[in-house]
């Protein structure tokens, strides 16, 4: 084990949005012994900020579900891959045109940027992205849709996000990536990005080979990096689509299941 590839949300963080002791001194241990542990979170560095000192990250972080790769300690962007403003625009329009009271949001200039469409702000909370919804203001939908995004976000006051998905699924249209994070909205990203792909992407400027890597997810939007991952591992009560994904299941965030597998590999009493 060279890396560990960690979700956060529903995974590395218990019910109160926390890191364990537990799960830091299973953490510590991976790195005093040179072991690469990175977050690859749907969150932006500001999500990240929250929980970096519990969780001690200060290397490679992989956000907006693996569409680009910052350094949590100096900035640095290792790539960054955005959905065009076209694409963006077709699929707001198309998804309106069958859905009434959608709102839409966009994530820009390395998760910095976040500019919400009039009306979102109201059904938003501080846990959702990790940022006061009194910031957020509100732009019409041309200005939402007018620049690249590293995640569009879909929301709808009364619908739940998988209705959402297999509503935007059943238009048929291409040139995206959609997902679901447990959040209360559809996140969509650039066509080909997934955590996987982002994952890959910085082993390759590691030097780390997709074998050397563990990965922890709960989610739909973890699958993919799950399969990737020479070990990937479930969280406890996780859906059946992740737990088929992984190649085993632990306990849950609640009961320290990331740790609980760390401690095992590195034969920790």
């Amino acid at each position: 084990m060279r890396l560990i590839a960690t979700d956060l949300d529903g995974t590395l963080l218990d019910s109160t949005s926390s890191v364990s002791p537990r799960t830091r001194a299973a953490l510590d241990a991976a790195r005093a012994r040179g072991i690469h542990v990175v977050p690859v979170t749907a969150r932006q560095p500001i999500g990240l900020r929250t929980i970096a000192a519990d969780a001690a990250f200060a290397g490679w972080a992989l956000c907006s579900n693996g569409a680009y790769a910052v350094h949590l300690t100096d900035g640095r962007m290792l790539f960054a891959e955005e959905l065009p403003a076209e694409t963006i625009r077709t699929l707001a329009e198309a998804l309106r045109a069958s859905i009434p009271g959608l709102l839409f949001a966009s994530v820009r200039d390395a998760g910095e940027t976040f500019v919400a469409e009039h009306g979102y702000a109201e059904i938003a909370d501080l846990t959702d992205h990790k940022r006061d919804p009194k910031t957020m203001g509100g732009v019409p939908l041309d200005e939402v849709v007018s620049a690249p995004s590293l995640k569009f976000v879909i929301r709808h006051p009364e619908l739940a996000p998988p209705v959402l998905y297999d509503a935007l699924r059943a238009l048929d249209l291409d040139g995206f990536e959609a997902t679901l994070s447990g959040a209360p909205f559809l996140e969509v990203m650039a066509e080909g990005v997934t955590k996987a792909s982002g994952l890959a992407r910085l082993c390759m400027h590691l030097g780390i080979d997709r074998g050397d890597v563990i990965a922890f997810g709960d989610a739909l939007n973890d699958v993919e990096m799950l399969r990737w991952a020479g070990l990937g591992v479930a969280m406890g009560g996780a859906d059946d689509i992740v737990q088929d994904a992984a190649d085993e299941t632990t306990s849950s965030n609640d009961d320290d299941g990331v740790a609980r597998v760390i401690e095992r590999i590195l034969a920790i009493d």
